[in-house]
């Protein structure tokens, strides 16, 4: 591929090779494959071993060296590579930036099931109110998604905060105790100690604090922290106590809204604190991009304000 560029009244050949072999090239050196680097181009691995043949062949250099089912980069790959990525990595996030430049973009973001349904979406009406011309794409899922590959501009992630590669910004400080509906907290076998929770279900999820630990903090024996209902969303955890199933160990930031409306309650006043916190996390490439630094001011903003209101309450 040649793109004429004139200088004055002359007129000089820039030399590059092919962009969709450079692209089947590089996925195909990050994964060491050509069907994962297939699946993630959406083509055929025929179609990747294709490309690089043909960029080799434009090289005049073995790129890989292919051994049964694996393929192993040559010398000439690896000093190829480092090159490859930074070139498109500019170009993307040049592509970005003239997207976002205009009056409207769209903001990709990936978040927890549980924290999207309970604490963000409630309050995305504040942001579309003050950004208008930005569409957030929210997808949500329970698995770390790599923002360095997937098509996501933000993430936001529970836990202890070490994102390497990313730009990461604390957002709050995570806590869980015990939460139920009103009507068991006053039904036939009020809650009144925690030592009361023996005659009640207990409700968990898969967060690593939970009834054991709290139960342990709050020095209750004689009630087993291990059984009740699992589930695998906290969403649905706190659904559960809401309808009055038992008695949930709740996060603090799922459960707020809740408790504000009245569908929960806090029967104890006890919280054990968490070493797991809320992140905002991008990576540094789009730092600059104007919706992504307009999304995180405001979640940061949102965030302080949250916490504010806990210290207040």
């Amino acid at each position: 591929m040649y793109e004429k560029i004139y200088y004055g009244r002359i007129a000089m050949a820039r030399r590059l090779p092919p962009l969709n072999a450079i692209r089947a090239f590089e996925a195909a050196a990050r994964h060491l494959s050509f069907t994962r680097a297939s699946e993630e181009l959406n083509v055929t691995p025929a179609a990747i071993s294709h490309q690089v043949k043909g960029l080799e062949d434009w090289f005049g250099l073995k790129l890989f060296k292919r051994r049964n089912r694996e393929i192993l980069m040559t010398e000439a790959g690896q000093m190829l590579l480092p090159g490859v990525r930074d070139a498109l990595d500019l170009l993307e996030s040049t592509t970005q930036r003239l997207s976002a430049s205009d009056g409207g973009s769209e903001l990709r973001i990936t978040c927890m099931p549980s924290f999207a349904s309970k604490w963000l979406v409630p309050r995305l009406s504040h942001f579309r109110t003050l950004y208008p011309d930005i569409d957030v794409l929210l997808s949500t899922e329970e698995r770390m998604v790599d923002l360095d590959v997937e098509p996501f501009d933000i993430g936001i992630r529970s836990g202890w905060g070490q994102y390497p590669g990313l730009t990461v910004y604390r957002l709050f400080d995570d806590a869980v105790f015990p939460v139920c509906s009103p009507g068991l907290l006053n039904g036939d076998k009020p809650l009144r100690r925690p030592q009361d929770l023996a005659g009640h279900v207990l409700l968990h999820d898969d967060y690593p604090v939970g009834w054991t630990e709290w139960l342990a903090a709050a020095g209750v024996s004689g009630v087993d922290p291990k059984r009740g209902p699992t589930f695998d969303n906290s969403a649905m955890l706190l659904q559960a106590a809401a309808e009055g199933l038992g008695v949930a160990m709740a996060r603090h930031a799922l459960a707020y809204a809740d408790l504000l409306a009245g569908r929960l309650v806090r029967p104890f006043s006890i919280t054990l604190a968490s070493d797991f916190a809320y992140y905002l996390v991008h990576v540094p490439r789009v730092a600059e991009q104007p919706k992504v630094a307009a999304f995180r001011d405001w979640l940061i903003a949102e965030a302080d304000a949250y916490r504010a209101e806990q210290d207040a309450g």
